[in-house]
C-alpha cells in the first residue's frame, strides 16, 4: 500500500497525500465520505450513507447508488483504495488518530488539560493554539445533511478558544485576550463564558466603561432573543465590576487549580472478582464514546441486594479509568447507615467541592447549585457512579453536563421512570453461574482449604444461589477462624434468603436460580 492519507474536515472536506489534495468527486461521494471520517474505525450503515446523501428524499435506487459512490470513491484514494472496508450493515474507513485532523485537534486538546491540570499555563496555551491552528473555515459547507456535525465541530473550536484566552487572562495577558475577544462575542453574543472573558479583560485594561456596555448589550441579546437576563456569574461579574472591587485586577495564579481540579473518587474495587464477562461487555458496548452523543451515556445496574451491583460498576470503572483523564466522581446515594438517603443538593455540594470550586462560591439556591454542577462538567471526560439510588428524583438532577461524561447508577429499584426520561440502558445483574461461584469461592477461602473440602466447596457455591455477598460472608468467617464448625457445615447454612419482597419474575427469574442448582450436579438437584 502507498503512503497513509490525510483527513481534514475542520474546514472544507479534503484527503491529501504527502500534502497533495486528492480530487474525490461530486457532492454525493463527499458526503459519504465526510459520514466515514467522521465514524472511522466505526461501521456507518448503508441506511446512515442514504440520509447523510439524500435526506428524507431518497430515490428507490439510493442502496445501489451507494455502491457506485464507495466505488468511485476507492479510485479516487488510489492505492489506498482499501482504507475503505465493506464491513456488514454498511462501510468502515480505516485510518489512524493522526490521519484525521479532528481526533488530532483531540487529543491536543486533552494534552492542554492535562497541562494546566500540572500548572504549566504556557505550555497548555502553546499546545491549544495548535490545535486551533487545524481550523480551516467553515466544515462541510457544500453538504447540507452534515450541518449538525459541522455546529458540533464549530462549539469544540469555540469551547477551545474560551480555553486558551481563559490561560492568558490569568497570565495577565489583557490586551491581547481583547483583540482576540471581540470578534467571538460579536459572532456569537449569547456566549456568556466569553462575554465573561471580554468583561474582565477591559476592566483590566483600564476600561470599565467598556467592560459595562458589554454587558448590557449581552443582555440586550438573551433579552430580546432568549427571553432570559445573563446567568449568576456574568451577573456576579457585573456587580463586582459596579463596585470596582480590587480582587478584580489581581491575576488568580491559584484559580487554574481551581479550575482544572481532577476528583479521584472510586472506591477500591471489591477483590477477588470472579464472573460478569459478559455485563462488563455491555457496559463497553453502552457507555462507549460516540460523536453523535448529545447527552451523558448512562447505564442503570439494578438487581436484588447482595449480586454485586456495585462491585460491577467499580470493576468497570477501574478497568476504563483511562479513558476519564478530567476524573471520577463517585456518590454513595443510601447515605449513612441508620440516616435519610442523601438528597440531590448534598451531593451536588459534594461533587462541586471535589471539582475545585470553593464553599463560598457554591448558591445556596438548588437550582443554581445544580446548574454550576452541570457548567463545571460540561467540557469534561469525566465518569459518575451513583451507587445505591433510591428511586429516579435522586439520580436525574445529578446528571453531568457534557456529552463527554459518562455515568453509572446502582440501585435495587429498576428505575423506570429515569431509563424512560433519560434513555438510559439498563443492565439487570443475575446470580452467578455455578463455574463462576465455585471460582470466586476458591478465591476466596483459598487453595489449602478447598482440596479439604472437595464437595463442601461445591456445596457452598451453589447454596449460595450465585449471590457474591453470600459467598463473602461464608468465606470470610471460615478464613477469620470466628466460626468452629465443619467446612461442610458452614456450606450448607450459606443459603441466600433474601428474594422477598422482590419482583423475582423481573429483576432474578426463578428460573435461573433453578438453573443454577440443576448446573451444578447433573442428576442431583441440591437444596435452594
Amino acid at each position: 500500500m502507498g503512503e497513509p492519507l490525510e483527513f481534514r474536515i475542520m474546514g472544507p472536506l479534503g484527503v491529501f497525500r504527502k500534502g497533495e489534495e486528492l480530487r474525490i468527486g461530486g457532492p454525493r461521494e463527499r458526503a459519504i465520505l465526510a459520514s466515514l471520517v467522521l465514524n472511522a474505525g466505526r461501521v456507518v450503515g448503508v441506511d446512515r450513507l442514504i440520509e447523510a446523501v439524500w435526506g428524507g428524499h431518497a430515490p428507490q435506487s439510493a442502496r445501489g447508488q451507494i455502491a457506485i459512490c464507495v466505488s468511485r470513491l476507492r479510485r479516487a484514494l488510489g492505492d489506498r483504495a482499501d482504507d475503505i472496508m465493506t464491513s456488514s450493515p454498511g462501510y468502515l474507513l480505516r485510518a489512524a488518530p493522526e490521519q484525521i485532523d479532528r481526533l488530532r485537534f483531540d487529543d491536543l486538546v486533552a494534552r492542554a488539560r492535562r497541562q494546566a491540570a500540572g500548572g504549566d499555563r504556557e505550555g497548555a496555551i502553546a499546545v491549544l493554539r495548535d490545535a486551533l491552528s487545524l481550523w480551516r473555515g467553515t466544515p462541510f459547507e457544500d453538504i447540507h445533511s452534515m450541518r449538525y456535525d459541522a455546529a458540533r465541530l464549530r462549539e469544540s473550536r469555540l469551547e477551545a478558544i474560551e480555553a486558551c484566552l481563559e490561560l492568558e487572562l490569568e497570565l495577565g495577558n489583557h490586551l491581547k485576550v481583547i483583540a482576540e475577544l471581540v470578534p467571538v462575542v460579536e459572532e456569537h453574543p449569547l456566549r456568556e463564558r466569553a462575554r465573561a472573558q471580554l468583561m474582565l479583560a477591559q476592566y483590566r485594561s483600564g476600561r470599565r466603561a467598556e467592560s459595562l456596555r458589554t454587558y448590557q448589550e449581552g443582555r440586550r441579546h438573551l433579552v430580546e432573543q432568549v427571553g432570559l437576563e445573563p446567568g449568576p456569574e456574568l451577573r456576579r461579574l457585573h456587580d463586582q465590576i459596579l463596585r470596582d472591587e480590587s480582587a478584580l485586577m489581581e491575576v488568580p495564579v491559584a484559580r487554574r487549580a481551581e479550575e482544572f481540579v481532577v476528583p479521584s473518587q472510586l472506591p477500591p474495587q471489591a477483590l477477588p472478582f470472579a464472573g460478569r464477562v459478559a455485563e462488563l461487555a455491555v457496559l463497553d458496548d453502552a457507555l462507549r464514546f460516540s460523536p453523535e452523543a448529545t447527552g451523558p451515556g448512562t447505564v442503570v445496574v439494578t438487581g436484588l441486594g447482595g449480586f454485586g451491583k456495585t462491585a460491577l460498576a467499580l470493576r468497570w470503572a477501574h478497568r476504563r479509568i483511562a479513558q476519564f483523564p478530567d476524573g471520577q466522581l463517585f456518590a454513595d446515594l443510601q447515605g449513612d447507615e441508620g440516616a435519610a438517603a442523601l438528597a440531590p443538593g448534598v451531593v451536588a455540594d459534594r461533587f462541586l467541592r471535589a471539582l475545585g470550586v470553593a464553599g463560598h462560591a457554591i448558591p445556596e439556591d438548588l437550582s443554581e447549585k445544580l446548574a454550576l454542577y452541570r457548567s463545571r462538567t460540561a467540557h469534561r471526560r469525566l465518569l459518575v457512579v451513583l451507587d445505591n439510588a433510591r428511586d429516579s428524583a435522586q439520580v436525574i438532577p445529578l446528571l453531568p453536563g457534557g456529552a463527554h461524561c459518562r455515568v453509572i447508577v446502582t440501585s435495587r429499584d429498576p428505575l423506570d421512570e429515569f431509563v424512560a426520561r433519560q434513555g438510559a440502558h439498563r443492565e439487570f445483574v443475575r446470580p452467578l453461574g455455578f463455574e463462576e461461584s465455585r471460582a470466586l469461592a476458591v478465591m476466596l477461602v483459598g487453595t489449602a482449604r478447598m482440596e479439604a473440602g472437595q464437595e463442601a466447596m461445591t456445596r457452598l457455591a451453589v447454596s449460595s444461589s450465585g449471590c457474591p455477598l453470600t459467598l463473602r460472608m461464608a468465606a470470610a468467617r471460615l478464613c477469620s477462624g470466628s466460626y468452629r464448625g465443619s467446612f461442610d457445615e458452614l456450606a450448607g447454612h450459606a443459603g441466600y434468603d433474601g428474594y422477598d419482597g422482590y419482583d423475582l419474575a423481573r429483576m432474578v427469574p426463578r428460573a435461573s436460580v433453578s438453573a443454577f442448582a440443576d448446573a451444578s450436579a447433573p442428576g442431583e438437584r441440591q437444596p435452594m
